[in-house]
């Protein structure tokens, strides 16, 4: 039997959260096709006959942190990287930027041991350039393997997981049989509002938003939460809740139908628009919505 903790990093929007979904099997980490859309470190449970390996999917890296919500995301990452077997040093196939190097520079002063994995494959047009392009960022670190894989397609995921089994330790299942996720029901309720909101309104309000479940109650097979939905300025309130609240029904119909999905439950969500001025800057705030790295 073997366990163990793998850190999945990189910068914003290589597809980390789409890998770990991939990864486990099941959505445990939210996704949109936008940058900062995991603001949290989310666990994510793969279960083997072989053993069992925890993955945390991180923040991207920001080169410019100059909020309080960015240095929030940045910490969180770096966190990420302490007391772990891996790192997944995830980059976009054919794309390497100076935010990558950034991120490589981040795991080197870190000391973490490390993965290459070069994601979105199924994305090249010029497949012949793949090989050039592993040899030339196999170069840039003592990686302990490299691996192209596509999260979207499952290209290559059961190499991956082979290769990290190989290199976790030996040890007992650190979370029970069945547990796929790292973190409670209240926490995926916020999530999933969270993803359907930046889906919604990625235009308008693109890293305004914070989601905190206020109420949560199972009753047998029915699920009772009430969310808050957190802006900064009054005038993000009426665009959260739009025309007759048609943007606010519209969210929380996606919000429920999710999360039906996920639990088995019928769920009643109700949602609520509040502001608190500047919350993004506010390092009290950050906390009281439950965005520390600790």
């Amino acid at each position: 039997m073997r366990s163990g903790m793998v850190a999945i990093v990189g910068r914003p929007n290589v597809g980390k959260s789409s890998l770990l979904n991939a990864l486990v099997g099941r959505k445990v980490s939210i996704v949109a096709p936008k940058p900062q859309t995991t603001r949290h470190r989310i666990q994510g449970v793969l279960h083997r006959p072989q053993g069992q390996i925890v993955f945390v999917d991180t923040p991207g890296i920001h080169r410019k942190a100059g909020r309080a919500l960015n240095r929030y995301m940045n910490e969180a990452a770096g966190a990420a990287l302490r007391d772990i077997d891996l790192a997944l040093f995830v980059v976009e196939a054919g794309r390497w930027t100076e935010e990558d190097d950034d991120v490589l520079e981040y795991i080197k002063a870190v000391g973490a041991p490390a993965a290459l994995i070069l994601n979105k494959v199924d994305r090249l047009a010029d497949k012949s350039a793949l090989l050039p392009e592993l040899q030339k960022l196999s170069a840039r670190h003592d990686f302990r393997f490299v691996v192209p894989v596509s999260a979207k397609s499952g290209q290559n995921l059961e190499a991956l997981v082979r290769e990290l089994f190989e290199r976790v330790p030996e040890g007992p299942p650190l979370y029970p049989e069945g547990q796929v996720a790292g973190h409670d029901l209240a926490f995926t309720v916020a999530e999933v509002v969270r993803e359907k909101l930046v889906k919604a309104l990625a235009q308008e309000l693109p890293y305004a938003l914070a989601v905190q479940t206020e109420e949560l109650e199972q009753a047998g097979t029915l699920l009772r939460a009430s969310v808050v939905v957190w802006v900064e300025r009054e005038g993000q309130k009426k665009i959260v809740i739009g025309e007759d609240g048609v943007m606010l029904k519209r969210v929380g119909s996606a919000a429920r139908r999710e999360l039906e999905y996920l639990t088995g439950s019928k769920v009643m969500l109700k949602l609520w628009v509040r502001v608190k001025e500047n919350w993004s800057d506010d390092p009290q705030a950050l906390r009281r919505f439950g965005y520390h790295p600790d």
